[in-house]
C-alpha cells in the first residue's frame, strides 16, 4: 500500500512514517496543504492521513478540493476536536473516519485496515487465486501450501497484482506505487522485483506475464 501522510508536526510525522514504513508500506509527506494537493494530483495512493490544523489553512480545505476533483482515496483525519460537530462536519465533507489526537498508533493502524477493506468492498483478510493465498495485513503467503516468506516490497508487489489479475501495470505506475518520492530508482527496480515474485509463485497456477512496451500482468491457468 502507499500512504500520503498530511501533517506539519515533525515528531508526529516521524512517528507514523516509522510505523507504516514498518508495516511494510510506503508513504509520502506533506507538510501543508499546498503540497499535499501536489502530491495528490501527481500520485496514486490507496490511503490519505490527514491533519487539520496545518501552516497554509485548514485541512477541511484540502478534503473539499481532493473530493471535488473526484478523487476516491479514502482519508483519515487526525484531529485533536473532540467536538460531535467538528466529526459530523468532516464526514459530511467526504472524510471516512477520523482519530483524535493524541492518538495510538496500533488504533491508527486498525482504522486505516478498516478502511481499505470497506474500500476494497470486503471484509476479508485473506485473499485466494487458485492455489495461491494471500493475507495482505498479516503478510502471509502460501503457494501450493507451503508458506512464502517475502520482503516487504515482494508483497506489495503481489498485493497490487492480486487485486487486480488481468490488469497490465505499466513499469512507471508499479515505481510510483512501491517507492516513495523521496527514493531515486529507476524502472529497472522494478523488474528486479517481479524476478523475485515470479520465482516465488514457482509451481503455482499463477504467472507474471511480460507485455513489452506495456507492463506486467497476473494470468492464472
Amino acid at each position: 500500500m502507499k500512504f500520503l501522510l498530511v501533517e506539519d508536526n515533525p515528531d508526529l510525522a516521524k512517528a507514523v512514517c516509522a510505523r507504516i514504513h514498518l508495516d511494510g508500506h510506503t508513504i509520502d509527506h506533506a507538510e501543508n496543504i499546498s503540497d499535499a494537493i501536489g502530491f495528490s494530483e501527481t500520485g496514486d495512493y490507496d490511503l490519505i492521513l490527514l491533519d487539520i490544523m496545518l501552516p497554509d489553512g485548514d485541512g477541511r480545505s484540502f478534503l473539499k478540493h481532493h473530493r471535488d476533483q473526484r478523487r476516491d482515496t479514502p482519508v483519515i483525519v487526525l484531529t485533536a476536536r473532540s467536538q460531535v460537530s467538528d466529526r459530523i462536519s468532516m464526514l459530511d465533507l467526504g472524510a471516512d473516519d477520523y482519530v483524535t489526537k493524541p492518538f495510538d498508533h496500533e488504533e491508527l493502524q486498525a482504522r486505516c485496515r478498516a478502511v481499505l477493506r470497506r474500500k476494497a468492498g470486503t471484509a476479508q483478510s485473506v485473499l485466494q487465486i487458485k492455489d495461491v493465498s494471500f493475507n495482505p495485513v498479516a503478510g502471509v503467503v502460501t503457494v501450493c501450501g507451503k508458506a512464502i516468506n517475502m520482503r516487504n516490497r515482494e508483497l506489495r508487489l503481489l498485493e497490487l497484482l492480486f487485486n487486480a489479475p488481468g490488469q497490465i501495470f505499466p513499469k512507471q505506475k508499479l515505481v510510483d506505487r512501491l517507492f516513495s518520492y523521496e527514493e531515486d530508482v529507476s524502472e529497472n527496480a522494478v523488474e528486479v522485483y517481479i524476478a523475485r515474485l515470479r520465482k516465488h509463485l514457482e509451481g503455482s497456477a499463477l504467472k507474471i506475464t511480460t507485455h513489452r512496451g506495456l507492463g506486467y500482468r497476473l494470468d492464472h491457468d
